[in-house]
């Protein structure tokens, strides 16, 4: 697993707000404004060892990693739905709906820190859309803006290595 280069001057958490969305390549995904928390499970297995019958033992069984959900206001931008239709379009003959060809992407998340500077960052393998909200419920008495969403699933996240960053002075502009 990579190791992330840690600033050991820092003693005030990064702030959650500042982050972007890449695929593997490179392009920025759509300006993502919400993404759920990265998190995984290891199943449990119980067994009990050779007749001991005090206690029963414990192992690591299979990681899970759960959906990631994506969110961002609705604009022109097609990418959240071109990238569900991957899966599922109207209007196909029955066994056609699927396009293994490009249905995984590899994404990156990179977090930053208050000077915009990457702090962290996150490789997400073999994601694909299981869920696709295109609008929201719409309210006529509302000032709200549309959002929509998307939930991915992956198979797997780890973090990757980051350079350090010279921790930003508010109160002493560099000279």
């Amino acid at each position: 697993m990579s190791q992330l280069n840690v600033n050991g001057q820092r003693v005030v958490p990064y702030p959650g707000y500042k982050f972007i969305i890449k695929e593997a390549g490179g392009e920025v995904l759509a300006a993502v404004q919400k993404v759920s928390g990265l998190s995984r499970t290891v199943e449990v297995n119980e067994y009990r060892a050779g007749g001991d019958p005090s206690h029963t033992r414990k192992s690591p069984g299979q990681v899970k990693f759960e959906a990631i959900t994506l969110e961002r206001g609705v604009t022109e931008n097609l990418q959240f739905e071109q990238w569900a239709n991957k899966v599922w379009r109207i209007g196909t003959e029955p066994g056609g709906e699927v396009s293994l060809a490009d249905l995984h992407k590899n994404l990156i998340l990179e977090v930053m820190n208050e000077a915009g500077q990457k702090v962290l960052s996150y490789s997400i393998y073999r994601c694909w859309v299981s869920e696709y909200k295109a609008l929201p419920g719409l309210d006529a008495s509302s000032s709200a803006f549309m959002i929509q969403s998307i939930k991915i699933e992956n198979e797997g996240w780890e973090r990757m290595t980051v350079t350090p960053a010279q921790e930003p002075s508010f109160v002493h502009p560099e000279q």
